[in-house]
């Protein structure tokens, strides 16, 4: 691998969005929907029978296949297969909630009874309820999110050792391996509650990964990568991953310590998804009714440079963070959250929006497809642009640990990967701490690159931030 290459991932193209139905149980799965929904409807209806003012219920059902391979040998092969059904019941300001994996009618009514009773002897919330009218999703817009993967352990043992071979194959100096593997996961739910909320869909997530070890010794060096898409056409082919994977490791090899400094940093784009990710947390509900957070009061506020946006968009088509409504059966919007770098929207649930004397945003259970863009950014701020934005500095490939305070701010994290001088890397740097303080780093966001990368429900380039301290040696 040249070393500039450290953040190309390998990708495909995907094929046309299929049609899902929804009639019938798909496969794999154990339940019909229709089944669900009188399991639903039997619970609300025995909460309502007890003397509850209100009640929500959701029956779901997951399963999967997960196969593990290493040094060439099968290592595990795992199915597995939940169901569940929640209950929550209000008996005026007051909530219960309880759950069960029987579907049997008398298990459904003790669980009933359980969150009921729970319900009873909890204290009064003025904030706690189901969602305002106003704010429920009656349309659901299909998202194509469900590609059920009709494969079999043995298929997906030949994708891992494909995966794994193809990383050892790179190099004479890849030398071992921590495994590889293939899951495919599938599921569906259905939900409801008393306001006149109904809906569900089924979804699935499939992935391959693999982590190479270079080296011998004390001098050996780990790296891994994955594909992780709803749909398995959609993955990288098992050889791009390996290869990849293995690249990455070598260029990790004969890693230095370096002194003690402050500098500016870039972050690779995996890692820089994990920036917009402390500042959803610092941003949400939870945080900012407890006022445990650095960004309290933050709406309007100058959070990011000017030049930086973030908008939020739940109906994108086989999206990781796609969805028609959130948790709580509200409906979903698009929408800008971070605006020439004032904070333009919350994410809040209905309870934090009431706590905070707000509406809800619709992120119950979480943000949706968030997309973090520079104005200044240009078609060809590849990897290689971005370094040579860098200048001399730190390239961040790896970090360890939680270190973040997010009532203070401060950052703190363990971390690997490159010095970089005069816009081209210099060598592998290991066995440093970066700290900061993120109000500051998100701040002194210089530039924001064009070599996208979607992490979970996250999508954004490499993120070069002007000053962090680094402790090393």
């Amino acid at each position: 691998m040249t070393q500039q290459s450290t953040a190309r991932s390998p990708r495909t193209t995907p094929r046309p969005a299929s049609r899902v139905k929804t009639s019938q149980p798909e496969a794999g799965f154990s339940y019909h929907r229709d089944f669900f929904e009188d399991l639903v409807d039997t619970a609300l209806q025995h909460a309502k029978k007890l003397g509850a003012s209100d009640a929500a219920a959701e029956a779901s059902e997951g399963c999967g296949l997960s196969v593990s391979v290493r040094k060439g040998e099968l290592e595990s092969v795992e199915r597995n297969r939940d169901k569940s059904l929640g209950i929550t019941v209000y008996v005026g300001k007051k909530r219960g909630n309880a759950s069960t994996s029987d579907f049997s009618k008398a298990a459904i009514q003790q669980t009933v009874k359980a969150a009921y009773d729970i319900a009873s002897f909890t204290a009064e919330d003025d904030t706690s309820g189901l969602p305002d009218e106003q704010d429920i999703a009656h349309e659901h817009r299909a998202l194509d999110l469900f590609h059920p993967w009709a494969i079999t352990s043995e298929q997906a043992a030949v994708l891992a050792l494909q995966c794994e071979a193809a990383a050892l194959s790179t190099s004479r100096l890849i030398t071992n391996s921590e495994g590889a593997g293939v899951s495919a996961q599938q599921s569906h739910f259905f939900s409801a509650h008393t306001k006149g909320f109904r809906g569900g869909y089924a979804s699935s997530r499939h992935s391959l990964s693999v982590a190479p070890i270079a080296g011998k010794g004390k001098h050996m060096q780990r790296d891994a990568w994955y594909s992780s898409m709803r749909d398995a056409s959609d993955l990288a082919c098992p050889e791009a991953v390996g290869r990849y994977a293995a690249e990455r490791a070598l260029a990790r090899l004969k890693g230095r310590k370096i002194p003690t400094i402050e500098c500016p940093v870039l972050f690779e784009s995996p890692l820089a998804a994990g920036l917009l990710g402390g500042f959803v947390q610092a941003v949400s509900g939870g945080a900012l009714y407890r006022k445990s957070t650095f960004l309290a009061n933050s709406l309007g506020k100058l959070a990011f440079p000017k030049h930086i946006d973030i908008s939020e968009d739940p109906f994108v088509f086989k999206g990781k963070g796609s969805a028609p409504f959130d948790d709580e059966g509200v409906k979903t919007s698009a929408r800008q959250v971070v605006e020439a770098g004032r904070v333009a929207g919350y994410f809040l649930s209905t309870y934090s929006a009431r706590k905070l004397g707000m509406r809800t945003t619709g992120n119950a259970g979480g943000s949706h497809n968030l997309l973090l863009t520079s104005k200044k950014t240009k078609a060809g701020d590849d990897l290689d642009a971005m370094l040579r934005k860098l200048g001399t500095g730190l390239f961040v490939t790896e970090l360890m640990g939680q270190g973040v305070n997010y009532v203070t701010g401060d950052y703190s994290r363990g971390a690997s990967g490159f010095w970089v001088e005069n816009g081209e890397i210099a060598y592998p740097v290991e066995e440093i701490t970066i700290a900061g303080n993120l109000r500051d780093m998100l701040l002194g966001i210089q530039a924001v690159g064009a070599d996208t990368y979607n992490y979970g429900a996250k999508t954004v380039g490499s993120i070069l931030v002007n000053r962090m301290k680094v402790a090393g040696s």
